[in-house]
């Protein structure tokens, strides 16, 4: 039996720029074996490395509905991710995953959904969102709320138009300052955005990532909207190491984030949240 601690190797296929020290990372196992059975739900992360390096955290944020590949999107910010900036077509990465809790496609089913994310927050939303598009009678109207910091921070903008070109999908933007660059969307934090749409708090299930203090304030709104915290779900960020809750570094609370979450429902941690939530 493979150990969930052993890395597997894989190979680079694609490399595309996303905004500006943002990289997206097409991936395919070395054995064709371990590609074909490898799965994953939308939310869930794997741990990547560099030999010698070390590893990081990182959600997946393809399809799951695509078998030959997968993808990681990464801001060059640590030390891996910035080691892993200089690496080309072909380059291996290690793997090991998929890790974690995943977003609720299956308790979404006959709901609404308010999909909210901030930054690269965004890339563990992708696969909820493809998930839904590939499964569009599934669910009800769809809504994603997006915002970056500036026009150039924005990710995942080639498929805006081929999510909105769905049936009842609507999506708004958002970035915190133009800084003189093109921009025909909304400017402001991502919570004035709930300003902008009708939902029915009742019959929809939100599913948030992003910076802690936008998820905060946007908890609170939605709260305030009537919306129930059973159908409520947050995937919160902490420092991951193991992936299966051996180390320790993900303490949240009582809770490990890598075994427990990412992905939480808001009834379960809403006391570790703090006051003001």
């Amino acid at each position: 039996m493979t150990s969930p601690l052993m890395p597997r190797p894989t190979r680079i296929v694609a490399i595309e720029e996303e905004a500006r020290d943002t990289l997206t990372y097409t991936l395919r196992f070395a054995d064709r074996e371990a590609q074909n059975s490898y799965r994953y739900e939308p939310g869930q992360f794997n741990m990547i490395g560099l030999f010698g390096v070390g590893e990081a955290p990182v959600s997946l944020s393809s399809d799951p509905a695509e078998r030959e590949t997968f993808q990681h999107t990464l801001k060059l910010l640590g030390n891996v991710t910035q080691r892993l900036g200089r690496l080309g077509i072909g380059d291996r990465i290690d793997v090991r995953g998929p890790y974690g809790t995943s977003w609720p496609m299956k308790e979404a089913g006959g709901k609404d959904i308010v999909i909210v994310a901030g930054g690269i927050g965004f890339a563990p939303m992708r696969p909820a969102i493809e998930h839904i598009i590939g499964n569009r009678s599934v669910y009800g109207d769809v809504t994603v709320l997006y915002g970056a910091k500036t026009p150039r921070d924005v990710v995942f903008a080639r498929d805006f138009d081929r999510w909105t070109l769905q049936r009842n999908v609507r999506l708004l933007l958002t970035v915190d300052r133009v800084d003189g660059e093109p921009w025909t969307h909304y400017v402001g934090v991502v919570p004035a955005l709930f300003e902008k749409v009708k939902m029915n708090p009742k019959a929809t299930v939100a599913m948030i990532c992003g910076p802690e203090i936008m998820l905060r304030f946007c908890l609170i709104d939605l709260i305030k909207r009537g919306f129930l915290m059973e159908n409520v779900f947050v995937s919160m960020e902490r420092r991951m190491s193991c992936g299966t809750a051996q180390c320790g570094h993900c303490f949240f609370g009582p809770k490990f984030v890598c075994r427990d979450g990412p992905v939480f429902r808001l009834t379960d941690i809403y006391d570790l949240m703090g006051k003001g939530v």
